[in-house]
């Protein structure tokens, strides 16, 4: 993938092994467009999308898998619903994903999010994935003796075999036609703790607070950590991570936008032709249409 976006760092294989988070910038550059410039943008984006997706559906040739992932009050739900707002729900679908289940953990960790993966001509968006495995799971090692798998979390070779098996995943459904958008969404700890108390301010957010995320805010060092080395091992030229400052909401809605909209455009998609006796014959049925009672 070729697209370039401003402001936007794209990590391939040639920046992967460079890639340091303390240099990802969290909040859009001074210069930036306003809200109400970033919200017209969005929209006229979104109308694209839409044409592309629909082209995209009628070829019925590949399909997009958009992955978010994020800390916590970042902006993954939001952002999903500002960018995929007019998409026919016939043309994408959105999965979201948890704590495994019990079934799940009977299964290796790329089981679950293999059944969810879009089928041909549509476009799949994940609100976190199997990238949790090395994320969350990284950051609480402790979850993998629930797994029941061999090898030591305390062995860097644990983590470099599941970035193994995310890369070469990556790379098959690249290979059969699924072009796959990595979005990390970059909230600071600042931007965070005001969103969280928010939550708590604001009643109608209430729902969304949990104490669990002041737990996990206090390993956010060990997740920029577990970020940095997931970055740096899992992107590809065929997957690039997208790092996407998430202080600004409208900013970095249309920024996920513009990066969806632009791989669209590259794969683009047309609408298949009729065949040539099929097209002759239009004349034919036009006259049975109005004929007709």
């Amino acid at each position: 993938m070729t697209l370039s976006i401003p402001d936007v760092l794209r990590i391939g294989a040639a920046e992967g092994p460079a890639f340091r988070i303390a240099d990802a910038p969290t909040a859009p550059p001074k210069d930036a467009p306003s809200t109400k410039k970033c919200e017209a943008a969005l929209e006229d984006v979104a109308k694209k999308i839409d044409d592309w997706q629909q082209a995209l559906y009628a070829e019925d040739r590949n399909s997009v898998l958009c992955i978010f992932q994020a800390m916590d009050a970042a902006g993954k739900d939001g952002t999903i619903r500002a960018v995929t707002k007019r998409l026919n729900p016939a043309g994408f679908q959105v999965h979201s994903f948890k704590a495994p289940s019990y079934l799940e953990l009977e299964h290796d960790f790329l089981w679950r999010t293999t059944l969810a993966l879009p089928q041909r001509g549509r476009i799949g968006v994940f609100n976190r994935s199997y990238y949790e495995e090395v994320l969350v799971v990284r950051v609480h090692p402790a979850y993998v003796a629930g797994q029941r798998v061999a090898g030591d979390p305390a062995d860097p070779a644990f983590w470099e075999h599941r970035y193994r098996s995310i890369r070469e995943h990556e790379g098959h459904l690249h290979r059969n036609g699924t072009r796959v958008l990595k979005f990390f969404l970059h909230v600071s700890k600042e931007e965070q703790r005001k969103r969280l108390l928010s939550r708590l301010d604001t009643p109608d957010k209430n729902w969304k607070f949990n104490p669990a995320d002041l737990d996990e805010r206090d390993h956010w060092l060990a997740y920029m950590d577990a970020w940095e080395a997931c970055v740096r091992a899992t992107a590809s030229d065929e997957a690039p991570w997208w790092v996407v400052p998430a202080d600004d909401k409208p900013f970095m809605r249309m920024r996920v936008a513009q990066i969806l909209e632009g791989a669209l455009a590259e794969l683009a998609p047309r609408y298949p032709e009729l065949d040539a006796d099929t097209r002759e014959r239009l004349p034919e049925f036009r006259r049975r249409l109005e004929a007709a009672d």
